[in-house]
C-alpha cells in the first residue's frame, strides 16, 4: 500500500494514553484511528451519515476489521491516516486504510474495514443507496461507471 493510493488523509498525533508499556501504540487504538478517519472521509464528501441514518432507518454495521502492523508507532509521532473506498458491493462498502508517518511514504499499518448497509429495524442487509454510491464514486475514480 502506498500513500498515492489515497485522496483523503486525517492527521493524528499519538497521545501518551494511547501507548502501552512497550512505548508503542496499543493495538486497539489502530481501530480508533481507522474509525475516526472514515468518519472524516464522509465529512469531506459532504455526507452526513448520522442524519441520513436517522431519516432513512438504514445504517452501516461493521462486519470485518483487519489490521496489519508494519512498524511501531511511538508516543508523540505525527501520523496521516489515509482512507479510500476500495469496493462497493450490493449492500457492502470495503474501506482500505493506511497509517503513514506525517508527510512521508513510511507506512506503519494497513487495514481493511467492511461495512454492511442494514435496515435498523430488522438488522438485515439492504442495498447501498445510489446517491451514496455516486457520492463516493465522485472521489474514487476506480468506482466510476463508464459513460
Amino acid at each position: 500500500m502506498t500513500r498515492d493510493q489515497f485522496w483523503f488523509f486525517h492527521p493524528f498525533r499519538v497521545r501518551y494514553s494511547e501507548v502501552d508499556a512497550q512505548g508503542v501504540v496499543f493495538n486497539a487504538h489502530y481501530l480508533t484511528y481507522f474509525d475516526t478517519t472514515i468518519t472524516e472521509y464522509f465529512r469531506a464528501l459532504g455526507y452526513d451519515q448520522f442524519a441520513d441514518a436517522k431519516q432513512s432507518g438504514v445504517d452501516f454495521h461493521v462486519v470485518k476489521s483487519v489490521i496489519e502492523y508494519k512498524a511501531p508507532i511511538l508516543f508523540d509521532q505525527e501520523l496521516d491516516v489515509g482512507a479510500r473506498v476500495a469496493r462497493i458491493g450490493n449492500s457492502s462498502v470495503v474501506f482500505a486504510l493506511g497509517i503513514f508517518v506525517k508527510g512521508s511514504d513510511a507506512v506503519r499499518a494497513t487495514g481493511e474495514i467492511v461495512w454492511v448497509n442494514t435496515d435498523q429495524a430488522t438488522h438485515r442487509p439492504v442495498p447501498v443507496a445510489t446517491a451514496v454510491r455516486d457520492l463516493i464514486a465522485s472521489r474514487e475514480q476506480h468506482l466510476r461507471q463508464p459513460a
